[in-house]
């Protein structure tokens, strides 16, 4: 590997980074865009008028949008979940009365498993790229199936346990 980097690799990396950054950041900029109008014309206040009808009140809520994070992991990049549902879902859960450190892990958590979810999951691309050629990607996927159950119970166990979750933020303040 040593005197393989050239201008030209160097320049068609930087290119292809300036790329994907600019993209990150047109998601981003959309994503703010799209969340100041939304509240602007009062999503925020249907959002939480919605989560106040639902019977349960902030535990059906939170199972809602954890369900709808999850299958948007299907079909959506982390990237646009985080920038485009989160800030709409989140400010009016927390206004619920959830545990903010709480909600971030479990959405945090939510996401990997994204990760791993065909057809999009980034962690089976890795895995794709990396594996010999003898792997079938649908082993790939059946591999992956018990890490996302793995994941999904994780979530269960911290809905009903949060101060496993909160427990070390609040010790160290």
């Amino acid at each position: 590997s040593k005197g393989k980097l050239s201008f030209g690799i160097l320049k068609e990396v930087t290119r292809a980074t300036t790329k994907v950054t600019g993209m990150v950041f047109t998601i981003l900029i959309g994503a703010s865009l799209f969340s100041l109008v939304f509240r602007g014309f009062g999503g925020d206040l249907l959002i939480e008028g919605f989560f106040a009808e639902l019977p349960g009140g902030v535990i059906t809520a939170t199972l809602l949008v954890m369900l709808v994070i999850f299958l948007l992991g299907f079909i959506l990049d982390f990237i646009e979940i985080t920038f485009v549902v989160v800030p709409i879902v989140a400010p009016v859960l927390l206004t619920m009365g959830l545990d903010p450190i709480w909600l971030g892990i479990m959405i945090a958590i939510n996401l990997q498993t994204s990760f791993l979810t065909p057809p999009f999951g980034f962690a089976l691309f890795y895995l794709r790229g990396v594996a010999p050629d003898s792997v079938a990607t649908s082993d790939i996927y059946r591999g992956v199936a018990p890490f996302i159950v793995i994941q999904l119970i994780l979530l269960g166990v911290l809905s009903l346990w949060p101060e496993l979750a909160t427990w070390l933020p609040q010790t160290l303040k």
